[in-house]
């Protein structure tokens, strides 16, 4: 018997959008995740553009509200890691629909403090299962080099500077004795995220991403706040 189906026994799944005894996400609140599928990428026409700087293309599955917001929480605060699966194949099927292109997902890292207090890092869980689901590698290769306050305790104006060097490149060994300037030369990353609001973290991703010669970077999330 696998931990996870012990885990069921033990505590039985509650939907997070319904609070129905069963899967993480029931059936009927599974739909919430794709309120966004059928629309067309990018910005309609006539709005403003909303896309952070360094980033070639935003997508996102749905707005944050509702059964979107509940399973989120769960995924972040509740310890429900298991609601990874169906997030993250919410993103690839986003992506996979509207995606410019793209070739390595990465995750958009918490801080190895509040990763080793979780128990695990959900931006990476959610790579992970939408990498699986578009056969393509995900690369956990950045890393935040400082704490930051939470973007969500900020108001718009500060979150830019909050993140503005936070990130960078996990250091990497010397290969042949000599270590690697642009690992990511010639690749087209897309950034995974929980959720997006004004973009600052995405765009300060986007720099150590670039340095290290990738042609372009774009970004998927489960849900976005306005």
């Amino acid at each position: 018997m696998t931990a996870g189906r012990l885990l069921d026994l033990a505590f039985p799944a509650r939907c997070a959008g319904c609070a129905t005894e069963g899967p993480p996400l029931c059936d009927g609140c599974r739909p919430a995740l794709d309120a966004r599928l059928d629309l067309s990428a990018g910005v309609p026409i006539g709005l403003p553009s909303t896309v952070p700087a360094g980033i070639l293309q935003l997508e996102w599955c749905a707005p944050f509200g509702g059964t979107v917001r509940r399973a989120l929480h769960e995924l972040k605060y509740g310890g429900e890691t298991r609601l990874a699966v169906p997030l993250g194949i919410a993103i690839a099927r986003r992506w996979a629909r509207v995606g410019a292109g793209g070739d390595v997902l990465v995750p958009v890292p918490v801080h190895a403090d509040r990763a080793r207090k979780r128990g695990y890092d959900q931006a990476e869980l959610l790579a992970r299962a939408a990498a699986a689901e578009l056969r393509l590698p995900c690369a956990p290769i950045l890393e935040r080099t400082r704490a930051t306050t939470a973007q969500f305790d900020l108001d718009r104006a500060t979150r830019a500077t909050n993140v503005e060097g936070a990130f960078g490149l996990r250091p990497r060994g010397a290969r042949a004795g000599a270590t690697i300037a642009r690992p990511l030369a010639g690749r087209w990353v897309v950034l995974v995220d929980d959720v997006v609001t004004t973009g600052a973290t995405l765009s300060a991703c986007a720099v150590p991403l670039m340095t290290a010669g990738a042609i372009g970077v774009s970004a998927v999330t489960v849900a976005r706040e306005r």
